[in-house]
């Protein structure tokens, strides 16, 4: 039990976030908001009730009485039990990738009241499920990364239509037609599609043994295929760095097509480098380096890890015998030995199935919503990596943030406003990860920034970074500085600014 004091007040919760286990005790308090140190989930120290994600359970709360000075908290065991659920006078149709956007989405709707039909439809064999573990695991079972067991959402009088897959929307008709040529009307419905690897495009790569890692089986067979043998990465995304913990006792090469770099990794892929290029790649940010001709420091640290990086270099081809992939050969001449080659150069949104349609869609193909989540559609809503939004850290630029926090506080802002609650989208983003037993995180949303202060030491590796633009903190990183990040991402939540020389 943690046993929280905010003015004169006494409260009393749960000690451990619902989401990872992290302990509360340790994490960032601000008027009746307490925000786990790890990954950025917050709940309201009166209720319980998650006010940022990405946490899918509240927090208990316990009786606390003071009595001659003394603080006493009362617990005892609940039974937790759904309401029933016997009207279904509505159609509610959840066109999904078995994201999270979808399952916030769900039982948001019914945590309000909603008591109509609901129905999930997904192409994938598989609940949703936590895809973040699929590269730190990859001997897992599907099951064992499942989000929500099917007999849950089965209570809660969710429907889970698996292998399911839209290919058109008639809006006009509010009806989704599927693959195998059936249909369902709806009456309000959420897009929550998801993304796709990008194909990579040079000679080979249609070998046998090139993979994306997207679900539980693509895991499970890129760990058998590599353990023991060459496997080469291909790109600095997110699916493409994500690979840590995964010991695979071969030789792993890595190759940053995009960012144009290089980096050779023994024995097994090194913890978490993914965060490393994310911030590079996808957030545009970067960690500091003591010298201006030196790797950035967490490159700096995987080097002293034996990886070796090859700055400035593309794959040229994928070469192979027997139609299976043997070796990966650079621009410059040098070739890799590759039994195997995972593919992690971009995404794209999950959103062919609506062309030709009149949703509002950017260049990238990303759905146009605005911060009810709603779309140029009346009644349908998008959300998650699907989506382009507007950012509050931006001035209310348009973006999109493949993550699963902000897609999951996109799903509870979507069921909301299916119910008209005239909810608005505030989040801030949180992102996260662990490199060599180093803790790194992030939060808020550095595009665009010009200036960069740095409080701590480099040498031993533990410092905070704040991302400046026009003189105002948009975003702040930290390596094995705990909760820092967390206590700033409630500033910026707060909507109170921080200043270049505050940050100094």
């Amino acid at each position: 039990v943690l046993l929280v004091r905010n003015r004169m007040e006494f409260r009393a919760l749960g000690s451990r976030c619902p989401h990872y286990g992290a302990p509360l005790s340790k994490g960032a308090l601000r008027r009746e908001r307490l925000r786990c140190p790890w990954h950025g989930a917050c709940f309201n120290i009166k209720t319980g009730d998650i006010e940022e994600y990405p946490s899918l359970d509240c927090l208990p709360c316990f009786k606390v009485t003071v009595e001659d000075g003394k603080v006493f908290v009362t617990a005892k065991k609940k039974v937790l039990t759904l309401p029933g659920v016997t009207k279904h006078k509505q159609h509610l149709g959840l066109a999904s990738l078995v994201g999270v956007a979808a399952l916030v989405c769900a039982e948001t709707l019914r945590q309000e009241g909603f008591t109509g039909r609901i129905i999930m439809a997904t192409k994938e064999k598989h609940v949703p499920y936590d895809k973040s573990k699929l590269s730190k695991e990859m001997n897992l079972k599907a099951e064992d990364v499942y989000l929500r067991k099917p007999e849950l959402l089965a209570a809660q009088g969710i429907e889970f239509w698996k292998e399911k897959e839209a290919v058109l929307v008639d809006f006009q008709k509010q009806k989704v037609h599927f693959m195998d040529g059936s249909s369902q009307k709806y009456n309000r419905l959420l897009i929550a599609a998801g993304s796709h690897s990008n194909f990579l495009k040079v000679p080979g790569a249609d070998l046998q043994n090139v993979c994306f890692l997207h679900t539980p089986e693509d895991s499970r067979k890129i760990l058998e295929l590599a353990t023991g043998k060459n496997l080469v990465i291909i790109g600095a995304s997110f699916v493409g760095t994500r690979l840590d913990k995964a010991r695979l006792p071969g030789s792993v090469h890595q190759l940053g097509t995009q960012m144009g770099a290089l980096c050779s990794l023994g024995q097994q892929l090194c913890p978490g480098s993914g965060w490393v290029w994310l911030f590079l790649q996808q957030c545009k940010l970067e960690f500091p380096s003591q010298r201006s001709n030196q790797l950035p420091l967490p490159f700096q640290m995987l080097q002293n890890k034996r990886v070796k990086f090859y700055m400035k270099t593309e794959l040229l081809e994928l070469k192979g015998k027997d139609g299976k992939v043997t070796e990966a050969v650079l621009v410059g001449g040098e070739k890799l030995p590759a039994d195997v080659v995972v593919l992690g150069i971009g995404v794209f949104p999950n959103s062919a199935f609506l062309k030709g349609t009149s949703i509002a869609r950017d260049d990238h193909g990303a759905i146009l919503v605005d911060l009810h989540m709603q779309t140029n559609i009346p009644n349908v809503f998008a959300a998650g990596d699907v989506v382009s939004f507007p950012v509050a850290l931006l001035n209310g630029e348009r973006s999109s943030i493949h993550h699963q926090q902000v897609a999951e506080a996109h799903g509870h802002i979507a069921a909301l406003n299916m119910l008209k609650k005239g909810k608005e989208l505030h989040t801030v983003p949180f992102f996260w990860t662990t490199m060599l037993g180093k803790t790194i995180r992030y939060a808020g949303c550095g595009k665009g920034y010009t200036e960069t202060v740095v409080k701590g030491s480099l040498e031993q590796q533990k410092f905070l970074i704040f991302y400046i633009k026009d003189g105002i903190v948009t975003a702040a990183a930290s390596l094995n500085c705990d909760p820092m990040v967390s206590l700033i991402a409630e500033v910026l939540y707060s909507g109170q600014q921080i200043s270049k020389e505050e940050a100094e």
